[in-house]
């Protein structure tokens, strides 16, 4: 039954992005595992100021290649996401490294 509860809590996290932005997440569309949990984290947690897509509104525009334009090291990204900067919130307390590994793969090779 707990391993259910990840996957349909993602489920939901989907529908209600979908439902509220019109635009789902993209699909990973490998069987990678981390990239799968880094899609998962960016649902919970990135969306609603990055978009569904990666293209913006409160927070940065993530997709068509911004990210690797502005972050080109994907250490300083994690040391973003893990402390925080401006009006981006830290994460460090909230994700574990693992998780925050997997975001970022998550947004430079999926969106």
């Amino acid at each position: 039954m707990t391993r259910l509860v990840g996957p349909l809590v993602a489920t939901l996290f989907m529908f209600l992005i979908t439902a509220c932005t019109g635009t789902p997440a993209p699909e990973v569309t490998v069987d990678d595992p981390v990239l799968m949990e880094g899609r998962d984290v960016y649902v919970q947690h990135c969306t609603a100021c990055h978009g569904a897509t990666g293209g913006g509104g409160r927070g940065s525009k993530l997709n068509e290649g911004r990210l690797e334009q502005r972050i080109p090291d994907p250490a300083v990204q994690i040391e973003l996401i893990t402390n925080g900067r401006s009006s981006m919130p830290s994460f460090g307390g909230r994700l574990t490294e693992a998780e925050i590994e997997a975001v970022v793969r998550y947004t430079r090779e999926v969106l």
